[in-house]
């Protein structure tokens, strides 16, 4: 079987479906890694891209738009 380290602990976890934490060794651990990202300790490298996230259309100040 498959093991890899749990990235919380370093734990030497099975990589199996009954392991529903997977790939982390605990519920525990996977809960501190979602706390870790949510407090932004942790982050994915390089300069965020919001080119798709804004809509020209909002930015316009004729509020009979979107009547």
């Amino acid at each position: 079987m498959k093991t890899v380290n749990c990235p919380t602990c370093q734990s030497v976890v099975e990589w199996a479906e009954k392991n529903e934490s997977r790939p982390f060794c605990s519920e525990r651990c996977r809960l501190i890694d979602f706390g870790d990202w949510a407090n932004e300790r942790h982050a994915i490298a390089g300069e965020p891209d919001y080119s798709d996230e804004f809509d020209e259309a909002l930015l316009s100040t004729d509020p009979t738009q979107y009547q």
